[in-house]
């Protein structure tokens, strides 16, 4: 045992003394001395977020410990090693720490280089959009998925999807002028122009990009000069086989107050929703972040939050994070009694709730169009059994964690996009029919009671 190693670990007899257990296996047992010249004591952590968490908690224990060990005035210096999981379906994504040198390195594209494709998780709410995205990273402008039109609820990973396609392209295609704009940014500059009498130069940028990314369109609405504006830079960028990746909470037909030959043009290419995430993706993701930042936390805690946090990744993120600060604060070990306090809420098994609920979608709906539950999983197709069973499936989506698949299962051994679709048409029908839409929310409250 050399040196650095000994008196580390003298430092850990130190600390453990000063920490429950479940503190000391989680942050300090993925702690690795690197080195000790006398002056600078090198220790490697896992993660910016492992060095960020201990440096803001511990950091009194360790110099303490140090002081003790060592001595005074010795130099603690940290060392960041990046850990990346596998990507998903063998899809190789390049390391963003190990990046090839771009070409345009003057050009800020305002990219975050966290959201990358390696931590993009994948899922059955997510997938279409994270493989088109795929696809548009390795053909950018070259596809018929141009322009990109994502949307979906906040905090369900627009930005992260359209800023990993960025990111991927910046990697294979180091050339290319690739740019990360919210809406209000863009509408910020465009004011900012006018004053200046800077139009032209304003318009002359943006219509020398290669791939434009613009986030939350739907800050457009009612401004019509900028939404004229905006037209012609995407008019001309698609003309001339530029990229467009547009991010909105809405689809194109509900972005009410914007030009309709703007949301012609935005259904020109691929629309797709990323939807909230189902249980086993908030699962994965929860995995996921512990892993890359070294943690260790019980299954249980993270089956807790995957089950109880359905909103949105910033509310399951910001979750595993509050019971981490509250173990540490009021030094307590990691566990699901702590996560229940913490939350505020009690276990309850997924597969409980779901089936509760299913059996109040199956009463509530059966109910109403007078039928059985056999003849909403039967082959029936007449149409008051067709738009009952479509009904069903539309609310088992949105009112359970049940997958596609599985709802597909359950009401007659039916394909997972037969259910993607009567959820569509259901929705669709809702949008045009108010007679219709709040028959579908008087069932959601029955459902609900």
């Amino acid at each position: 045992m050399n040196k650095c190693t000994q008196l580390w670990n003298n430092c850990l007899t130190i600390i453990r003394d000063n920490v429950t257990e479940d503190q000391f296996n989680t942050w300090f047992g993925k702690i690795v001395p690197v080195s000790f010249n006398g002056r600078e004591l090198i220790l490697e952590v896992p993660s910016q977020f492992f060095y960020e968490y201990i440096e803001e908690w511990f950091a009194d224990i360790i110099r303490a410990s140090i002081n003790r060990v060592i001595g005074p005035n010795i130099q603690l210096l940290y060392k960041v090693s990046i850990v990346q999981s596998k990507p998903q379906n063998d899809i190789i994504i390049p390391n963003q720490n190990n990046s090839k040198p771009n070409d345009n390195p003057d050009f800020d594209s305002n990219l975050n280089f966290k959201y990358s494709f390696n931590n993009y998780i994948e899922g059955e709410s997510n997938k279409l959009a994270r493989c088109a995205g795929i696809n548009i990273s390795q053909h950018p402008g070259d596809s018929i998925f141009n322009p990109f039109f994502i949307y979906g609820a906040p905090a369900v990973g627009k930005t992260h999807l359209a800023t990993a396609i960025g990111l991927a392209i910046r990697q294979r295609f180091t050339k290319k002028r690739i740019l990360y704009v919210s809406a209000h940014t863009f509408w910020m500059q465009y004011a900012d122009s006018i004053p200046h009498n800077k139009m032209n130069d304003f318009i002359n940028f943006y219509q020398s990009i290669d791939i434009l990314i613009i986030d939350d369109i739907q800050e457009l609405i009612g401004k019509d000069k900028i939404q004229n504006v905006f037209f012609h830079i995407f008019s001309h960028l698609i003309h001339i086989g530029k990229q467009v990746i547009i991010c909105s909470d809405r689809e194109p037909g509900k972005l009410e107050g914007m030009e309709e030959r703007l949301l012609t043009r935005f259904k020109m290419g691929l629309t797709v929703e990323i939807e909230r995430p189902e249980y086993e993706l908030r699962k994965k993701i929860l995995e996921h972040k512990v892993y890359q930042d070294g943690l260790r936390i019980p299954d249980d805690v993270l089956d807790f939050l995957a089950k109880n946090i359905r909103s949105n990744v910033r509310d399951l993120e910001g979750s595993l994070t509050s019971i981490i600060a509250r173990s540490t604060f009021v030094n307590e070990n990691i566990n699901l009694e702590l996560a229940q306090k913490v939350i505020g809420t009690v276990v309850s098994t997924a597969e409980e709730t779901d089936e509760t609920k299913m059996q109040r979608i199956y009463d509530v709906v059966c109910s109403h169009y007078k039928i059985d539950t056999e003849a909403i999983i039967s082959k029936a197709r007449s149409h008051n059994i067709s738009e009952a069973r479509q009904v069903a499936m539309y609310l088992a989506r949105t009112k359970t964690d049940i997958s596609l698949a599985s709802i597909g299962s359950i009401m007659g051994k039916r394909d997972h996009t037969t259910v993607l679709y009567s959820c569509r048409n259901v929705s669709n029908i809702m949008d045009t029919n108010p007679v219709f839409a709040e028959l579908i929310h008087k069932f959601e409250r029955l459902i609900n009671q």
